[in-house]
């Protein structure tokens, strides 16, 4: 009989690994990064669903902060549903998803390249519908991911929108060797940080309800551990900006109420240790995760990981130990997080 939980947990594990496979297509990025800077274009624009969308939300900043380009998550029902005939001659479009068999997500590829658009896939299987239909396709490289909670597949889609941006700003190698060191520090962080969630996730098991705060590049991630609580642990897990928290929902907050911060070393961290003062203040108990979870005075819990080669690559750290705590809390809360309440999962291992 399988042990609840097991293959999940196996697959946070497997994460360095991923990258490294994902590195081993680096022709193909800096190919792809050539290509959309030849578009010269006016906005990137990012589509996917669930942790897929959690992701485009990290590529807004990657191609935001590399090349300098307008990057938006763009909306697919304004294409697809309702049929609006938007211009997407200058547009880059970066597909992601991990089987590549969303339907809708296809048909937007499909009208954007019609309409003159470069499309570009970031999939798990380059023999998919997505593939297909795409001008140039990135393989994940993940592997088989079993779990029907995602994890090396929202982290190789991280990495190769950091990669693709990288190659079309021309610093496809830097970032290539970022990711690597990152692999590295991962794999060495792994074992304390599963060790570490233990406490928090026994003492988190009557949770029911919770905010999880990032800013700038971490808010994927925030979106990422809020949609892993939320599936795999049956909690309301909520993502917030650190300056979202101020209009509203810092009223809902008192102490059975806890709150995840995620605090790395850039611009953003003034933001999110104001936002931390804010929900000490409301009496809430605090998780601060992240490169710089010292910063976030008042923590009850604190989940520090290493200090990432490049600040963009952040959350390819921050992001895991909210997955492990996902992991361990429902196991204490007595649910396999392998196997959530009707959730069903198609990515292949190509």
């Amino acid at each position: 009989m399988n042990t609840p939980g097991r293959i999940f947990l196996a697959e946070i594990h497997e994460q360095p690994g991923a990258i490294r496979s994902l590195l081993g297509n680096l022709d193909s990025f800096l190919a792809a990064g050539r290509a959309c800077a030849e578009q010269a274009p006016a906005a990137v624009r990012l589509v996917g669903h669930g942790s897929s969308d959690a992701a485009a939300s990290y590529g807004v900043y990657a191609f935001g902060l590399l090349p300098g380009w307008t990057a938006l998550r763009d909306s697919i029902s304004l294409s697809v549903y309702y049929g609006a005939e938007l211009e997407f001659s200058r547009s880059v479009v970066v597909a992601l998803s991990q089987s590549g068999r969303t339907p809708d997500v296809v048909s937007y590829v499909e009208r954007a390249r019609d309409r003159g658009a470069l499309t570009i896939a970031l999939t798990n299987d380059p023999g998919s519908a997505l593939a297909a239909c795409a001008e140039l396709t990135l393989p994940l490289e993940a592997g088989e991911e079993r779990s029907v909670a995602a994890s090396k597949t929202f982290l190789n889609q991280l990495a190769a929108l950091a990669l693709l941006a990288g190659a079309a700003a021309g610093r496809g190698e830097e970032l290539a060797e970022g990711l690597l060191r990152t692999a590295g520090l991962l794999e060495e962080a792994m074992a304390g940080l599963a060790a570490a969630v233990g406490p928090i996730a026994t003492a988190f098991a009557y949770v029911g309800r919770m905010y999880v705060i990032g800013r700038g590049v971490e808010f994927g991630t925030a979106r990422e551990i809020a949609l892993k609580l939320t599936e795999t642990c049956r909690v309301a897990a909520e993502p917030l900006t650190s300056t979202d928290l101020q209009h509203g929902p810092v009223a809902a907050l008192d102490s059975m109420f806890p709150v995840w911060t995620i605090a790395s070393p850039d611009e953003t961290l003034p933001a999110l240790v104001e936002a931390a003062a804010r929900v000490r203040a409301a009496g809430a108990t605090i998780v601060a995760s992240g490169s710089a979870a010292a910063e976030v005075e008042g923590a009850a819990w604190t989940l520090p990981v290493p200090e990432a080669p490049l600040p963009l690559l952040s959350p390819l750290l921050s992001v895991v130990p909210g997955q492990l705590f996902a992991a361990t809390l429902a196991e204490a809360k007595g649910l396999d997080p392998d196997r959530p309440e009707r959730l069903t999962k198609v990515t292949l291992a190509r």
